[in-house]
């Protein structure tokens, strides 16, 4: 497999925080000095090649995969399109937990979600349903997300109190969900296989 390649894979799945030089050294078993060559020359790659859309930034100490500036207008025509209005469930999982947990890193909301979430947080921003709201001391510094008053807006909110409280959202689920959603879908089928095996 091509070092260029691995690198590529890891910014791609790093999203919006990027990999330091050492993150990414590490991660692909390479002295820092050559995984920064690497860098230089991927970037020169991507610059010299015009079917590619992806170029490489430097912001702070991190390495990030991003999209050619000349495709702004068109990404920003997707994000308003449409297309691209409905949210996904771990879409609203995602902004869910931004709301009641903010501000809080993307690290964070993959470890309560238990999945990647990398391109609902990507989505959430595009559609300015969160922002940036500061970074976390420290290496990495991580970039720490909230509500915009966009969201605020398009949810009817004047602020975050009025968000339901977690306990009544746990009441609601408990009466409106059955608890135990695999037994209650093959309940019937259970039922028929007991009876002939009582025949």
């Amino acid at each position: 497999m091509e070092v260029f390649s691995k690198i590529e894979a890891l910014l791609f799945v790093a999203g919006d925080e990027g990999l330091t030089l050492n993150e990414l050294g590490h991660m692909v078993n390479l002295p820092t000095a050559t995984t920064y060559d690497c860098l230089i020359q991927m970037k020169q790659e991507y610059q010299d090649d015009n079917r590619r859309a992806f170029t490489i930034l430097e912001v702070g100490e991190s390495f990030i995969l991003s999209t050619k500036k000349e495709f702004a207008s068109l990404l920003k025509y997707y994000a308003q399109s449409s297309i691209n209005q409905n949210l996904s469930q771990a879409a609203l999982e995602t902004l869910s937990i931004v709301a009641y947990k903010q501000p809080i890193t993307r690290a964070e909301i993959e470890e309560l979600r238990g999945v990647q979430s990398s391109g609902s947080v990507q989505k959430l921003v595009a559609r300015r349903l969160i922002e940036e709201k500061g970074r976390v001391e420290g290496p990495g510094r991580a970039i720490l997300y909230g509500t915009t008053p966009y969201f605020f807006d398009y949810f009817g909110l004047k602020s975050i109190d009025e968000l339901p409280a977690v306990t009544q959202l746990e009441e609601m689920s408990e009466k409106e969900i059955p608890n135990d959603l695999f037994f209650d879908r093959f309940k019937d089928q259970f039922e028929k296989i007991e009876e002939q095996d009582e025949n």
